[in-house]
């Protein structure tokens, strides 16, 4: 398909999307939109308007108070007594949440409990980066539409939703949509088929093919609607490719004739589009990249703290804002003026009554709220590469590309890299912790093979630097890339006994000290003992026979950003 045409389908089905989620807002929850900043987008969100609930926007910081309401804390000042204001989830409305990539946990469980409830919608607009920067499950899970403006051109906006007359016509039309119990079935294997455990996906589905058949102005759903319903709500949320091979599947019953269905229909009855027609237009619909993803081992989950960031400290100086909380005035703390009013101002009237003083105001030590932040600290990516004689010139260089794949999404994140090669007898440190990509990149270049394998000293060496970053405040991850043949033992002796025996006790110790790993196999053929090495490790075992650079960076990036 042509870029032009891949364009146009594009912005195709961005505005059917628009439109069915106009036609049940409700039903559908909501819709993921991938877009970077731009006239796509700002056409899209112009549209919008037309989902008929009240428009309210977010923000990944906004306040419990915000969301919830609570204490007006100037009209409360003004009256002398109590007044609240309602929050943003008050009422049912459609709700546009920007920069969403930067929702947190927090956020994303309040928005879903109020997706649950059935009275809004909601609008997330994505402009992470794909596959570093993206939604917390909590909302991926149930919002129904996923669109992506990525691929849109500027020339391709000539498309737009219908009237409202229209859309008025197929929402009155909605609650009389016929579905049968075959085509629920057919949703739900479907769901089965691309991995999506969730019955939350499969009620999406079946909302959206109802809400499809009414956009068309039709009283029962057809399979162009499961069709349809099949690309716009399963292909973000695939986890699996299956395969469309007929061999093992089951040969179809003959259907009996009938007289009269000939001459009615006079075309090729949608009602009876086979599931592989249906399933082939959904893998036709994934994601940019989510087959190479899933082909990659997109599956493997990432060592417990490896996440896309630091690990997060509490403080009261600096970072993204807490919510303020009870302390009193030491010096060391920062007093939260609103919330310390806002804890007072309800007590004014009695403790103005019982009072000594004739102060306006009266703030006692229990009202005092402090403020706090949470602070992520820098990560560092430690790649320790095997660079022995054993570890075959090609795969050397696909280490190499991989890792400098790797280094561009790390600058890209702002993390730090760190560069350990063990061959001969000992373990070297390229570079230490740094941000500097032309420097790794030259040392990487000038990474040399040759020699023994002495696994047990690059562990050892990646501790001591990983410690040392501890030490300065980082989060670190080791990511081994190895084809397991340890033959150097840790005092540089040539034993592979004694090696294998050292190599695991390393492996313990990193452990112990609570340090994320990876354990890449970069053999030809998987070795056992570095499973073994990796269950040691609490970490992650990716081996990858027949990669070249690009499978290895994805299965490392997907790994640990899961």
């Amino acid at each position: 398909m042509t870029s032009d045409a891949t364009s146009e389908r594009a912005w195709s089905r961005a505005v059917l999307a628009l439109s069915l989620l106009a036609v049940d807002p409700i039903g559908l929850k909501g819709v993921w939109v991938r877009a970077r900043s731009g006239p796509a987008r700002d056409r899209w969100i112009e549209m919008a308007s037309a989902i008929t609930l009240p428009h309210q926007k977010l923000h990944p910081a906004i306040s419990d108070t915000q969301l919830y309401g609570g204490l007006d804390l100037g009209a409360t000042l003004s009256a002398g007594r109590l007044v609240e204001s309602d929050g943003v989830l008050a009422g049912s409305s459609c709700l546009t949440l920007t920069m969403a990539e930067r929702c947190g946990s927090g956020l994303a469980a309040r928005l879903g409990t109020a997706l649950d409830f059935n009275k809004h919608c909601l609008i997330a607009l994505d402009e992470g980066v794909e596959e570093v920067e993206t939604l917390p499950s909590a909302l991926t899970e149930r919002l129904g539409l996923f669109v992506s403006l990525d691929d849109v051109a500027l020339r391709d906006l000539n498309e737009s939703i219908p009237d409202n007359d229209h859309l008025a016509r197929a929402r009155a039309l909605l609650p009389e949509i016929q579905m049968s119990e075959d085509d629920t079935s057919q949703i739900v294997c479907l769901a089965m088929r691309l991995g999506i455990s969730s019955l939350r996906a499969s009620q999406l589905a079946i909302k959206a093919a109802k809400a499809h058949a009414a956009f068309l102005g039709r009283n029962s759903v057809l399979s162009d609607d499961i069709r349809v319903a099949g690309e716009l709500v399963f292909a973000h949320k695939a986890t699996l490719l299956p395969s469309l091979d007929q061999e093992d599947a089951p040969a179809p019953e003959p259907e009996a004739e009938t007289p009269d269905s000939s001459e009615e229909s006079g075309d090729l009855d949608m009602a009876n589009l086979p599931d592989e027609m249906v399933l082939e237009a959904v893998l036709s619909s994934l994601p940019k990249n989510l087959l190479e993803q899933l082909a990659a081992g997109r599956s493997l989950k990432a060592a417990r703290s490896a996440g896309g960031t630091g690990s997060a400290k509490k403080g009261n100086r600096r970072g993204r804002p807490l919510p303020s909380k009870p302390g009193r005035l030491d010096g060391t703390t920062k007093i939260d003026l609103v919330a310390t009013l806002r804890a007072a101002a309800p007590w004014q009237k009695i403790r103005r009554e019982s009072a000594v003083s004739d102060q306006a105001l009266q703030i006692r030590p229990s009202d005092i709220r402090v403020k706090q932040y949470e602070e992520k600290s820098d990560r560092v990516l430690v790649f320790a590469v095997d660079a022995s004689g054993s570890a075959a010139i090609a795969r050397l260089a696909e280490a190499k590309g991989a890792v400098e794949l790797l280094l561009g999404e790390a600058y890209a994140r702002r993390d730090h890299v760190a560069l350990i090669a063990f061959r001969g007898t000992g373990a070297d440190v390229l570079l230490p912790p740094t941000r500097s990509l032309v420097q790794t990149k030259r040392r990487l270049a000038s990474l040399a093979g040759g020699g023994g394998t002495p696994l047990a000293a690059g562990l050892k060496s990646a501790l001591d630097l990983s410690l040392a970053a501890q030490s300065k405040g980082m989060t670190p991850t080791v990511a081994l890339l190895t084809d397991g043949r340890a033959n150097i033992a840790l005092d540089g002796t040539a034993n592979r006994d004694i090696a294998g025996k050292d190599a695991e006790q390393m492996a313990r110790v990193l452990r112990a000290h609570h340090i994320p790993a990876l354990v890449i196999d970069t053999s030809i053929r998987a070795q056992p003992a570095l499973g073994a090495l990796a269950a040691t490790l609490d970490a992650p075992y990716i081996p990858m026979p027949r990669a070249d650079a690009h499978r290895l960076s994805g299965a490392v990036s997907d790994a640990m950003d899961s």
